[in-house]
């Protein structure tokens, strides 16, 4: 059995991340003509939230029906994630009942011990610390929308806001890429040294560049895609006016802002957005904004990751096998039944 989980890109190589974006934008050209494969037919997953979603679990549970396999979806209060049943207790049990876990909680501790624990696959749907699906659809999206004559490492991606889970997984996911990732928030927001570390580890194996900056017009000059996310997140909400007053209006993507970059550039928000907040209706809707492309690649990217994690353990018996157990089990209750 080939055992993986997906807890962090960082886990991955860069040959390995290609290789699972290239299956995406295999699986994506498939489903265009409408002969999506039937790859996990007969498996299931489960999917645990600890917080609601739409993006993370609608695009999960569909990829998953369309691979011909099944989804349960546990919200809180369903299912014991450390309460009345430990950890271990529970990604052992799960595992005993489907093919793969994907799990959305509100600690990063919880999707690593899952891991440990599990033998299955599990995949991180968002943590308090990362991202890794949708910044994996991100870069997918990024390279349907590539500059004219860029190729990936050419990239500069540009990140304005507050240094969020996935402003982590980003700016790490890019510098490992070999892109060249910029910045762009206050002091008091901006990414704490730990995560600044692995950026400039990642460039020195990759070719990338890592910057930060106070200045959102210097941060956006040569930026091929401007990035942002909510100020404020869950558990944050007694900070809004002090948040609100750093970040506003000098950090907002407005179109004043937007045309300080290349008249390529292209927008881009993981959504759900604050309207007129960190971005504005202006930017959100114009032609240069790929926000609608981006949550439609988390379909294509939840099926490629699925795949990737699920389809190397499945059992595939033979027609020989499949017609001796059906014969001996029909034989059984033809005896004992009727």
């Amino acid at each position: 059995m080939i055992l993986k989980h997906l807890v962090d890109t960082q886990d991955y190589s860069k040959t390995e991340l290609l290789d699972i974006i290239h299956l995406i934008r295999r699986i994506k050209e498939a489903d265009r003509q409408g002969c999506t494969p039937k790859l996990l037919e007969g498996a299931s997953l489960a999917m645990l939230f600890e917080e609601p979603s739409t993006r993370t679990r609608i695009s999960f549970e569909v990829a998953m029906t369309e691979l011909g396999g099944h989804s349960l979806y546990l919200k809180p209060g369903e299912i014991h994630l450390g309460a009345r049943e430990s950890l271990y207790d529970t990604a052992r049990v799960i595992a005993r009942y489907v093919d793969c876990i994907m799990a959305r909680t509100l600690k990063h501790d919880t999707v690593v011990k899952l891991a440990q624990w599990s033998t299955v696959p599990v995949i991180n749907g968002l943590t308090d610390f990362n991202h890794p699906t949708q910044v994996i659809c991100d870069v997918v999206t990024m390279l349907e929308h590539a500059p004219a004559g860029k190729k990936m490492e050419d990239f500069h991606v540009t990140y304005i806001g507050d240094s969020t889970n996935l402003a982590s997984s980003l700016m790490m996911i890019c510098t490992q890429m070999g892109m060249h990732f910029t910045f762009g928030g206050p002091a008091k927001y901006q990414p704490p040294a730990e995560w600044r570390k692995v950026c400039e580890d990642n460039c020195k194996v990759s070719g990338g560049t890592f910057r930060v900056t106070d200045d959102p017009v210097e941060a956006v000059k040569d930026a091929d895609f401007i990035y942002t996310d909510l100020w404020w997140w869950v558990g944050q909400e007694d900070q809004i006016p002090e948040r609100r007053a750093a970040f506003m209006p000098k950090y907002q993507v407005n179109m004043d802002l937007f045309r300080k970059a290349p008249a390529h550039c292209k927008f881009m928000h993981c959504l759900p957005a604050s309207r007129n907040v960190e971005a504005t209706d202006e930017v959100m809707d114009s032609p240069n904004s790929v926000i609608f492309d981006q949550a439609e690649n988390r379909l294509h990217t939840e099926k490629g990751l699925l795949v990737y994690f699920i389809y190397p353990n499945l059992k595939r018996p033979s027609s020989e096998l499949q017609a001796y157990h059906k014969g001996e089990i029909e034989a059984f209750l033809e005896k004992k039944l009727f």
